[in-house]
């Protein structure tokens, strides 16, 4: 009998940690995940600014104008901003006006600055706004979402971040499939303890320079959505 008593206790000890546990994850994504957004943006973009400023003359007199790229892109509950990022292609086309593919519009330097992801920087200032956050699934083409299958959707359950679970493991170098699964996952899990793993591990792999490109395309392929989707 006592056995079972400790044994019942246990059980419910084990549940009241669960629980705790899941309400302390909740109020992390509600409320303490966008303060420590806010918090850890604006004091890296104070430390960077001096170099914010560098890469934007290099990149004015490069481009011989705007050295800066924006694009209408789908946030939290799919909702649509304006994301900011330094230039790093020219906007060369072709004969009958389509813009060439990457690889023809790279530039050296725009080449450089995506390795060492200083491309970057500027979206602190979607994070500071809060249409973004640090960590999260990046933020894609709006013409994707009526690609995605019911599955992939759930990835705008969170809002986009500068970097993501999928950027530690794969980047671009991994398939839309494996990317959207890795999306998902963070959504199901998102937490204080995740989010730091994931800043260190996209630390580590700015340095390495891992995953930048696909394996056929000079950036990465355009999602064409999932067949039998």
């Amino acid at each position: 009998m006592i056995r079972n008593i400790c044994g019942r206790n246990w059980l419910k000890s084990i549940i009241i940690i669960s629980d705790n546990i899941s309400i302390l994850a909740k109020m992390y994504r509600l409320v303490f995940k966008r303060i420590l957004d806010f918090v850890i943006a604006s004091t890296a973009f104070i430390v960077l600014f001096p170099l914010f400023i560098l890469v934007l003359l290099v990149l004015s007199i490069n481009n011989s104008g705007s050295p800066f790229f924006t694009q209408l892109r789908p946030g939290l509950n799919a909702k649509i901003f304006r994301i900011i990022k330094f230039k790093t292609m020219t906007d060369k086309k072709s004969f009958d006006g389509k813009l060439l593919q990457d690889s023809d519009r790279l530039t050296i330097l725009g080449n450089f600055i995506r390795k060492t992801s200083l491309d970057e920087i500027p979206q602190l200032l979607n994070v500071i706004k809060g249409d973004m956050s640090l960590v999260g699934p990046r933020p894609l083409l709006v013409d994707y979402l009526p690609l995605y299958n019911s599955f992939q959707a759930r990835r705008h359950e969170v809002k986009p971040g500068i970097t993501g679970w999928a950027q530690v493991n794969g980047r671009n170098a991994i398939s839309w499939e494996q990317k959207f699964e890795y999306d998902v996952w963070y959504v199901d899990n998102c937490s204080f303890l995740l989010d730091i793993k994931i800043l260190f591990l996209t630390v580590l792999k700015v340095f390495k320079r891992e995953g930048i490109n696909s394996q056929t395309a000079a950036t990465m392929e355009r999602f064409n959505g999932t067949s039998g989707s």
